[in-house]
């Protein structure tokens, strides 16, 4: 299974744990709402009104005050202003019952950082509810009275503070999972420059003595009057390409674009440096070239890059050619060579033939590299291309 896919599995299935949280969260936004409700009806029923049209006004606002709580996550402020006017209304119509609902609507408004507006609409209602006390036709004391039964300033300050708290808890686990990633991405970072100041202490003093040597042969030979040999020449440049390529790496590995790294623009140079071997090497480019993603574009060099190095140090092969085929869903890529490899002889799988299959198979590709049936080897790829992305 490619890492691709792997992903792909990976995401689905946090996408269903995500939809499966929500849908429970739904469930009991529902449940908690209806339970509000049912104690706000009880409560006003156990106050033995009759059963008057303003009476059943009274009911439906109990029952409304509190199922309005189900969507206190989504809408909490419509949903604090809703509660807020059922207390008036139930109070109005002469219920004596506590705005459990409103006091709800203050926590959930709080706890989604509508500190101000839940504080403009508690003194709004604290100065509505004797209001509608006294429209019930109370006197004075009595709807005063009422009106601070309905809803206590201290229960009202405790469902605030409640709100708050939770959500300065809720603020300080949301800093402290950026505070890791940060420091995943610090570490991830520090990583990468150590691996590329390992690589320049690894392989640029070996690349540069490689280099030096072939360009001092060369002098000498030019010096001397003789022939440089095709060989050393091939030596120069490669020691050349090498440090070229140490370069990029080494800067891609700390985020530069400056030099960006190499694709099927650079494949003629692949081309080119192979006949300074010796070697009579052809590219062929078939279909229209269409942009094609990054690492596919890099997949593809480095494939033509090993296939051609391959031919040159192991095939002992007059000539090789190059075909790519830019096709509508894939990217297709044949090298073949006529060098000594047989039918009946099995590729040994080599570091650079292990190397392709990693990177092809990691693109969800496919590669076969085997010998041909008229003799020689042949290398073929086919990356998968998205055209929509």
């Amino acid at each position: 299974m490619n890492s691709a896919r792997i992903g792909r599995r990976f995401a689905s299935a946090r996408l269903a744990g995500a939809g499966s949280s929500r849908s429970q969260l739904r469930v009991s936004d529902w449940a908690i709402a209806a339970g509000v409700a049912a104690i706000l009806l009880v409560t006003g029923l156990s106050g033995q009104h009759s059963a008057t049209s303003l009476d059943l006004l009274g009911y439906a606002l109990l029952t409304a005050s509190g199922l309005a709580l189900a969507a206190r996550r989504r809408a909490p402020v419509p949903v604090l202003v809703i509660t807020g006017l059922c207390a008036v209304g139930y109070q109005a119509a002469g219920f004596d019952v506590p705005a459990v609902a409103y006091l709800f609507a203050v926590y959930a408004a709080v706890r989604a950082g509508h500190r101000m507006v839940t504080v403009v609409v508690s003194v709004i209602m604290l100065f509505a509810l004797p209001l509608a006390a006294l429209a019930s036709g109370l006197h004075g004391g009595e709807a005063f009275a009422r009106a601070r039964g309905a809803l206590e300033v201290a229960w009202l300050i405790a469902a605030g503070a409640a709100g708050e708290a939770l959500r300065q808890a809720e603020r300080r686990a949301d800093e402290a999972e950026r505070t890791r990633e940060e420091t995943a991405r610090r570490r991830a970072n520090e990583e990468r420059l150590h691996i590329a100041r390992e690589l320049h202490d690894s392989l640029t003093h070996q690349i540069s003595v490689i280099k030096v040597q072939a360009e001092v042969a060369v002098h000498l030979a030019h010096k001397r009057g003789e022939q440089v040999p095709e060989a050393l020449l091939a030596i120069r440049e490669a020691g050349r390409e090498a440090a070229r390529e140490l370069r990029a790496t080494l800067q891609a590995l700390r985020d530069d674009d400056k030099n960006p790294p190499r694709g099927l623009d650079h494949v003629p140079e692949l081309v080119q440096r192979a006949r300074t071997t010796g070697l009579d090497a052809t590219l062929t480019i078939e279909g229209h070239r269409d942009d094609v993603p990054a690492a596919v574009d890099r997949t593809a060099y480095r494939i033509i890059q090993e296939s051609l190095t391959n031919i040159t140090r192991h095939a002992d092969a007059a000539t090789a050619s190059v075909r790519i085929d830019f096709r509508p869903d894939a990217l297709a890529i044949q090298v073949d060579d006529d060098g000594m490899a047989t039918p009946d002889t099995a590729p040994v799988p080599g570091v650079g033939l292990l190397g392709m299959r990693e990177r092809v198979t990691a693109l969800g590709g496919h590669l076969r590299a085997e010998p041909r049936s008229e003799g020689g080897f042949t290398v073929h790829v086919e990356l998968p291309v998205d055209r929509t992305s």
